[in-house]
């Protein structure tokens, strides 16, 4: 068993930024969780804490988002998969298992397609293959442009409903308040940056064929944002792969049902032990 050097808000220097992670629990193969877009690794918080008692759990800040500051870089679903994969090397993490939620997911798909050799099995969460449409794209660009003119208050109070279930917006308060503080906590250039990594992303649905390792897809059944269809679309196409749906959860169900989700985590861990 490797050890590793635990704590929360943890600070390791890449070639040209400064990553912010927490680090817990002990093991040979860390699970190794990518947050979504525009979040941090607060919103791992539940998960961490879940399996820190039995391996090695590590979540970071993507570059530009939470504590990793990059105000200037243009973002891209490569840099973060070249970051991650340089964190990795800094860390001397040989293998890991990797566990993206949505923006988190295209990176986990890229990093998998490009460095297959780095991971022992892969975990999908409200995510999908596809790339944005020529309609999503020109959405995308058109709320930076709104926001842009002022309008950041105004995406961000759209973009928190879309995240949830219907009934988690008047029923778990405290949980869309947490996740809004850390939403709005973002800047406009992170957000605007962000949104175009997004729109500029390769599809990965091609190379889901290739996937040979181990592989959860877990999702909300009422995902607005990632659709159902998508984590089902993924499950047909990856060899052997497992799929949960989540009831009562939309596109954050690692928050709406931290119960359910962690229990669907364990035991795929588990089972790879």
């Amino acid at each position: 068993m490797k050890t590793a050097a635990n704590g929360f808000n943890r600070t390791i220097d890449l070639k040209n930024v400064s990553i912010s992670y927490d680090d817990l629990g002990e093991g040979a193969i860390p699970v190794i969780f990518l947050h979504g877009f525009p979040f941090n690794k607060s919103t791992w918080k539940s998960q961490l804490e879940s399996l820190q008692s039995s391996r090695r759990v590590i979540a970071f800040d993507l570059r530009g988002f939470g504590k990793s500051h990059d105000e200037k870089t243009a973002l891209s679903i490569d840099l973060f998969t070249s970051d991650l994969i340089e964190f990795m090397d800094k860390l001397a993490i040989e293998k890991a298992i990797i566990c993206g939620l949505s923006m988190g997911g295209y990176i986990a798909l890229n990093a998998i397609h490009k460095y297959p050799e780095r991971f022992e099995a892969l975990i999908l969460c409200d995510t999908q293959c596809i790339a944005d449409t020529a309609e999503g794209k020109e959405k995308r660009y058109k709320a930076i442009d709104e926001i842009e003119n002022g309008g950041l208050t105004e995406f961000y109070e759209g973009f928190i409903k879309k995240l949830f279930h219907k009934d988690s917006i008047s029923s778990k308060k405290e949980i869309v308040a947490n996740l809004s503080t850390v939403v709005f906590s973002n800047s406009q250039s992170s957000i605007t940056r962000g949104l175009i990594a997004m729109a500029e992303r390769s599809e990965t649905c091609s190379t889901l064929g290739q996937i040979s390792i181990p592989t959860l897809i877990i999702c909300g059944r009422e995902d607005e944002l990632t659709p159902l269809e998508q984590s089902e679309f993924m499950n047909g196409k990856i060899k052997n792969s497992k799929l949960k749906v989540i009831d009562n959860a939309g596109h954050v169900s690692n928050l709406e049902q931290p119960a359910e989700f962690n229990n669907y985590l364990s035991n795929f861990l588990n089972e790879l032990s």
